[in-house]
């Protein structure tokens, strides 16, 4: 049986050493590189009253989908070989044409998936997601989504330590060739006079909480895998970590959750009926746990290098052996990823 990995060419090396890990129990693997259909790889799906089923042809070989026994939804780039002078309209077609056929493959795979598309996207709304985390017990910032100018001035006078503004969606804005990526920011009160873009793209704020450590809290079926930052040390990280990404690259240590909050953050992943998820977490100098967000495709790559943090071991084992019932009560079941 084979485990298929939907990804693209340019994904990064969580891919060869999830794949390895698998190799090394005796599973194959089949790498679905999406950026290169349908340009450069081949995939017939047949269904009719004779036979059902499908072949993929790369050049790793052909797969014969029958013989799938899992899939990884790990990364989507559908069509980006495609000729740049194609008319647009003629490009977005064949991308969306693209799109849907891969989709439709998954969909028609019984088989175990980490994680089922449909369940991802329902799993990306962010309002869904802070709304079930305050119901399984953890502590959410107050937060206001909205295009109304007015609503935000009033929603910031609420908060002595001020609010941040952020986007519900990860993007980067193209200026004079560099791509500029889009930053959780704390509001000035220039900002709050100069809300006007509001009427072209609402916005999420939030109470802007005190940061002792930032969190990245991985699950992986029932594992949880903890790993934080000091955040603070670095001016330009401490609204954002990202923005001093590399600098901190190496500064990421294991963290010891306390079971109470790996509890509520299985149960959480168990109402998204979601088998992997990347989670952020501030810790306040009071020591509250506050959640921010699951991103149900999250990177964990530059974790997987830290001690006692074997994700990439996890997935392998999830994808190689999968749960007959991955969604069942995790509570009771709980593996804990730190001794």
């Amino acid at each position: 049986m084979t485990v298929l990995i939907i990804t693209h060419s340019n994904d990064n090396g969580s891919i060869l050493k999830v794949m390895s890990a698998i190799h090394d129990q005796g599973g194959k693997t089949f790498r679905f590189n999406t950026d290169q259909f349908p340009t450069a790889l081949k995939l017939e799906l047949s269904c009719n009253n004779r036979v059902k089923g499908g072949i993929l042809t790369t050049d790793q070989g052909t797969l014969d989908l029958s013989t799938v026994s899992s899939v990884w939804y790990r990364r989507f780039r559908i069509g980006q070989n495609l000729p740049s002078k194609m008319e647009p309209q003629l490009r977005n077609a064949s991308i969306q044409e693209a799109r849907r056929t891969i989709q439709g493959m998954l969909a028609s795979l019984d088989v175990f998936h980490l994680d089922p598309v449909v369940n991802i996207r329902r799993a990306e709304h962010k309002q869904l997601q802070l709304q079930v985390a305050h119901e399984v017990g953890l502590e959410i910032p107050d937060t206001l989504i909205t295009n109304d100018p007015a609503t935000v001035r009033k929603f910031s006078q609420t908060y002595e330590q001020g609010v941040i503004s952020k986007m519900m969606t990860s993007f980067a804005v193209h200026e004079d060739g560099k791509e500029k990526v889009v930053f959780t920011n704390p509001l000035s009160s220039q900002d709050l006079e100069e809300l006007e873009g509001l009427q072209f793209c609402p916005m999420t704020f939030q109470e802007n909480i005190p940061k002792a450590l930032e969190l990245r809290v991985t699950v992986v079926g029932k594992t949880v895998f903890a790993a934080a930052i000091d955040s603070q040390r670095l001016e330009k990280s401490r609204a954002d970590w990202r923005r001093e990404g590399v600098t901190l690259l190496n500064d990421w240590t294991p963290y010891a959750l306390p079971m109470e909050i790996k509890e509520k953050l299985l149960a959480l992943m168990e109402r998204l009926h979601l088998n992997y998820g990347a989670i952020d977490i501030i810790l306040t100098p009071d020591n509250k746990y506050v959640f921010l967000e699951v991103n149900p495709c999250g990177e964990f790559f530059w974790l997987d290098l830290l001690p006692k943090l074997s994700i990439s071991q996890a997935i392998a084992q999830l994808l190689y052996a999968p749960p007959n019932k991955p969604h069942q009560s995790l509570s009771n079941h709980l593996v804990d990823a730190l001794v």
